[in-house]
């Protein structure tokens, strides 16, 4: 019986050519009588390639629609080579997908693209995430109006924020879709919200200085303190609106006291 040892040496010389094609194959891989153990080789990394680019299409099937299957195909090819898989689990794969896009020479003229692949990440991580009760206003309401400023918010574990300096919201919505395209005359940044309230996946943009008021309470800061934030941000920012607003996003599971309130 083959020790645990020689499986994981055999995995450690067998697994870093199945992603780079200039690796050849190891000294130690064999076939039945000899046959075509290089050619068996190529063929087992071209369909560990092609599985690993289908996976990256299922997760940013958006990116694929703005670019087309073969310009996406050949993206991620790319990336499959340089960034192969450390999970089993095909969905965790293609989580530095986002960054290689922003670097990736022949999308420069699509620097929207990475923050759009961003919130299709975003989109699958909220999906998977563990199930909690969300916040409700009643106990908001119950706090003391004098004490607000020093509570804490325990975030929901689908969360998510994805800033950008385009319209990436509007982008991600109107390629998730079957139908028609239209053409997209808005060029303002957007900032996603990304919750799971229920069951579904919602993606909001947020409204100005939303973005820094909720990452601010993400981080653990007070009411107060994340309030401030939005403000130096966006002067206009609507403190009720956006209370209101990631109530009903399920922004949030628990609000906790703050250090002047005795619970």
């Amino acid at each position: 019986m083959r020790s645990e040892n020689f499986v994981s040496e055999y995995a450690f010389t067998f697994a870093p050519g199945l992603t780079d094609p200039a690796t050849v194959a190891p000294q130690d891989v064999v076939a039945r009588h000899g046959k075509g153990v290089i050619k068996r080789y190529n063929v087992y990394r071209n369909n560990v390639t092609v599985s690993l680019i289908d996976a990256l299409a299922a997760i940013y099937p958006a990116v694929q629609r703005i670019t087309g299957a073969d310009f996406f195909k050949a993206m991620a090819r790319f990336h499959v080579r340089e960034t192969p898989p450390t999970s089993a689990l095909l969905f965790e794969y293609g989580r530095h997908f986002p960054a290689f896009i922003e670097s990736y020479e022949y999308a420069r003229e699509m620097p929207w693209l990475a923050d759009t692949a961003r919130i299709e990440r975003a989109w699958l991580d909220a999906y998977h995430a563990a199930d909690r009760v969300t916040l409700s206003a009643e106990a908001l309401a119950c706090i003391d109006p004098a004490l607000l400023a020093d509570v804490r918010f325990e975030a929901h574990p689908a969360t998510r924020i994805v800033r950008s300096a385009y319209p990436a919201v509007a982008i991600f919505a109107m390629n998730r879709t079957d139908g028609p395209v239209s053409p997209l005359c808005a060029s303002d940044p957007e900032d996603a919200l990304v919750t799971r309230p229920d069951q579904d996946v919602i993606v909001s943009r947020l409204p100005a200085g939303g973005a820094a008021f909720l990452s601010r309470l993400l981080d653990g800061a007070s009411l107060g303190d994340a309030i401030a934030a939005a403000f130096e941000e966006a002067p206009a920012f609507d403190i009720h609106a956006n209370l209101a607003g990631m109530i009903s996003a399920g922004v949030f599971t628990a609000v906790q006291p703050g250090d002047k309130q005795d619970v």
